[in-house]
């Protein structure tokens, strides 16, 4: 079973200003001669940490992480102003001229590989491959699923808690109640539905009750921008048409891909891995057995881990024994 590489230090910190009010936050650390590799942050609004770079050979990887607009050690905190799905692919294009990289591997899960996907299938001639654990496809069905109906059947008491701070009226519509109350100007009441927001999600994205993953979602700095986030991007269906991702996929498939799933992912189900590779026949699929939604558990990490060995192979020309 692979686990993580050591935790290790950036080489160098960026603070990239972008369009309005928005500066984003860039590090880069492993091997400047490296093979080029981002790492592309859930949510959206979740940010990167210490554990974001150690799924790379420190020493045959060049690992770029960011964290996206209103999240993490960017500014504006949890700013809604210009931020897009769109706003976030010309970020990462940006992230990829500044540094003078010209092509790169994606690495993305959750709404990470929403925005990977995205972005390769805008810019397919600067992307060398995508490892995408998590799929979510931001497409309605599934945002109906975890903030509506249907996870809810899963988890009745983490929900029951979930729904607390809406009265029942407005239940109908859980989206919308959520949003009013995250853009209103009530601090108190937008920080008390940011927590019941995040704690839904940090509650399910495990297969086994994980407290630590609970505390992490509960931060009350974090709560806010994944709450505000993403309840706006899923107000506007993260900014895409129907089915698009799925749709434009052909701009991509001749790329090398692996998919990392979850067998009882909660937050984002199945399906969604299984839609993308029938879409992509030259992808592979691992769907692993023991485990929900997030990188960190043990068979999650273990087939990302290799992945990135794989990968690293595949692109540089190494022998198994060199990587």
């Amino acid at each position: 079973m692979q686990t993580l590489f050591p935790q290790i230090k950036p080489y160098a910190r960026h603070e990239l200003a972008v369009d309005g009010p928005h500066v984003l936050y860039v590090d880069e650390s492993g091997s400047p001669d490296g093979l080029p590799v981002v790492f592309v942050h859930g949510g959206p609004g979740s940010g990167c940490d210490a554990n974001s770079r150690c799924y790379f050979d420190p020493g045959l990887y060049r690992i770029i992480t960011f964290d996206q607009r209103g999240c993490g050690r960017s500014t504006p905190h949890a700013s809604l102003e210009s931020n897009t799905t769109w706003d976030l692919v010309a970020d990462m294009e940006r992230i990829r001229r500044y540094l003078g990289i010209d092509k790169w591997l994606l690495f993305g899960g959750s709404w990470g590989s929403t925005l990977s996907l995205a972005y390769a299938q805008s810019h397919p001639a600067q992307v060398l491959g995508l490892i995408l654990r998590g799929i979510f496809l931001a497409r309605p069905q599934e945002i109906e699923w975890f903030y509506q109906a249907g996870a809810s059947r899963i988890f009745p008491d983490y929900w029951q808690d979930y729904v607390a701070p809406i009265p029942p009226e407005e239940r109908h519509d859980l989206m919308g109640a959520f949003y009013k109350r995250l853009t209103g100007n009530d601090q108190i009441a937008q920080m008390h539905v940011a927590k019941a927001w995040s704690t839904w999600e940090g509650r399910a994205a495990t297969l086994r009750p994980n407290p630590q993953v609970v505390e992490r979602f509960c931060d009350p700095h974090r709560a806010l921008s994944i709450a505000r986030i993403e309840c706006h991007y899923f107000m506007n269906n993260a900014f895409l048409e129907p089915d698009q991702l799925l749709r434009d996929m052909h701009k991509i498939a001749h790329l090398p891909a692996v998919i990392v799933h979850g067998r009882y992912d909660m937050i984002c189900p199945l399906d969604n891995a299984w839609a993308l590779h029938q879409a992509w026949p030259g992808s592979e699929l691992q769907i692993i057995r023991e485990a929900g939604h997030v990188a960190s558990e043990p068979g999650i990490t273990d087939a990302l881990v290799r992945a990135t060995e794989q990968m690293a192979r595949r692109l540089l020309n190494l022998q198994p024994d060199e990587a």
